[in-house]
């Protein structure tokens, strides 16, 4: 009897068993409105989205209608905005960045030529942005929309100021910012004793000259980053009607997505709100396509070494790309390099060209032997991931960061890419196949990246999930932000305290004083009255 009832339940059950597990994240399911950048700051936050899009959520994305790698897709709906900038442009500004690295000018004119693009490049990113801040039609529909929270990547300010526009709470999603400004709007603190600025190449580990060097860098990085940010201040100021700084802007995120993590990067403090996912792009390997299958194959006992320098530099000078060329064809493995300038003449037969390569499918495949890299973080946490020693050429940006970081833990060697000769390039990848150390070094990387209680893009979609049901997380946001310089320095305090201990010091002197007069002033009074009666 009880057999037959169970037996007749049993669907109910399991029906009911399955709303159980379905319907809190069924009742959670909501809307996300996304505001990426372009390039490969698009490319490792897809498969967040694509994530929360199996959970229920409705993701749209946002981009301008010169964005190069942000397309259609099929788990999110995709509105572009129109903007005074073509596609040509942005091209053109790609290539002339990957060109301009290679040039071998005086520092100085070095540093003028880098401020004037800089200038010029960020006067083309804010007309796009405020294109779309002032497109009344466009951001009206995002008003009716009633999105539930907005991730974005705050390397320009315009996600966050569309975020507090429409009263949304933000996720940020981010590698770093320049000039520390993550860390300044997160009010998190940074020792500049053992904490290297960005481009320092400095380790935690700084001598004297180290240090002032790092302070120096502290006192001086905000010059050019005032070219790219302030001009957003008066715009910011304007669609919010009200007086916001940077500062104001980016300290406005509920949860910030952090793409590090302490095997890759040096020991610091961090904030409540600051969550690391560093490797969140490892995990999406696939099967390799037939051609590439193909080329690993034929690559026999020696096996495959990979090379890109990522999307930023499609091609670099002729003289550089024959010497590299000739370095590779040194070596008795095969090289897969992805690389769509001009055809090297002296390219060797075991160097094969490609447009584009599967990197993280071809660095997890056993036969990969090393990894030649522009050290961007995308491009190191895959080799981490999966333990492929690497070969590093960084070209600007915090990729000199992330080449020393590297090298100091044994994991890779660093070649200056204007200076490094074909000799340089062959004996560095040489070094890294034949030496072991170099190998286990990786590995070990790899088994302290990989152990953790859960995996990066867990953890992300878990937060971007948290801030949309919670509407925000203010109670991971320090007190710090509503304090003064002064008040957060505890100068105030300081002032206090040392005006009572003056005050304490002014009257015990005084006090002593007065007895010192009463006590030996007495004395020296009759001894000088007992004088003159004695004449």
């Amino acid at each position: 009897m009880t057999v037959a009832c169970w037996s007749s339940h049993s669907p109910l059950l399991l029906v009911g068993l399955l709303l159980c597990v379905l319907g809190p994240s069924a009742s959670h399911a909501g809307k996300l409105l996304v505001f990426p950048m372009d390039g490969s700051h698009w490319l490792s936050m897809l498969g967040v989205i694509q994530q929360l899009q199996q959970k229920g959520h409705e993701i749209v994305v946002i981009a301008s209608e010169a964005s190069l790698h942000i397309k259609e897709g099929s788990f999110y709906t995709l509105k572009k905005f129109p903007v005074p900038v073509k596609k040509e442009d942005m091209i053109a500004t790609i290539v002339e960045l990957g060109l301009s690295v290679f040039e071998e000018d005086p520092f100085l004119l070095r540093l003028i030529k880098t401020y004037k693009k800089v200038k010029r490049d960020s006067a083309m990113l804010l007309s796009s942005c405020s294109h779309l801040l002032h497109n009344a039609e466009f951001m009206a529909s995002l008003q009716e929309s009633h999105f539930d929270a907005l991730l974005t990547d705050p390397f320009l300010p315009c996600g966050p100021i569309v975020a507090q526009f429409l009263a949304l709470p933000a996720v940020y999603f981010l590698n770093a910012l320049p000039c520390g400004l993550d860390l300044e709007a997160t009010q998190c603190p940074f020792p500049l004793s053992y904490v290297p600025k960005s481009m320092s190449v400095n380790s935690d580990r700084m001598n004297f000259p180290q240090r002032v060097k790092n302070t120096l860098i502290a006192l001086s990085e905000n010059f050019l980053c005032n070219v790219v940010y302030a001009p957003y201040e008066p715009l910011a100021s304007e669609v919010l009607q009200k007086e916001v700084t940077v500062k104001d802007l980016l300290s406005y995120a509920s949860i910030w997505l952090m793409k590090n993590d302490f095997v890759r990067d040096y020991p610091r403090p961090i904030m409540p709100n600051m969550v690391f996912i560093g490797g969140i792009n490892c995990l999406q390997k696939k099967p390799l396509s037939q051609e590439f299958e193909a080329y690993v194959n034929a690559s026999g006992e020696h096996g495959i070494v990979i090379f890109s320098l990522g999307s930023m530099v499609s091609e670099i000078p002729e003289k550089k790309a024959m010497e590299i060329a000739e370095a590779l064809g040194r070596i008795p493995q095969t090289v897969l390099w992805r690389y769509t300038g001009p055809r090297p003449s002296n390219l060797a037969k075991n160097t094969i060209l490609v447009k584009w390569l599967p990197q993280n499918d071809l660095l997890g495949h056993p036969k990969t032997r090393a990894f030649i890299t522009h050290s961007g973080s995308h491009g190191i946490y895959e080799g981490i991931c999966n333990g492929v020693p690497m070969v590093m050429m960084p070209l600007f940006g915090d990729q000199m960061d992330n080449a020393k970081r590297m090298e100091t833990r044994g994991a890779g060697i660093s070649l200056n890419v204007l200076e490094m000769t074909a000799d340089d390039l062959e004996n560095a990848l040489k070094a890294v196949i034949n030496d072991k150390s170099y190998k286990e070094n990786i590995m070990r990387l790899s088994r302290l990246h990989k152990d953790r209680p859960i995996e990066p893009l867990d953890l992300a979609v878990f937060w971007v999930e948290y801030v949309m049901r919670h509407k925000g997380a203010p109670h991971l946001r320090p007190a710090a932000h509503d304090l003064t310089w002064y008040q957060y320095h505890s100068l105030d305090v300081i002032g206090f305290l040392l005006a009572i201990v003056l005050t304490i010091v002014f009257i015990v002197f005084k006090c002593c004083s007065y007895g010192f007069r009463k006590c030996f002033g007495k004395k020296q009074g009759v001894k000088k009255s007992h004088k003159s009666k004695t004449h």
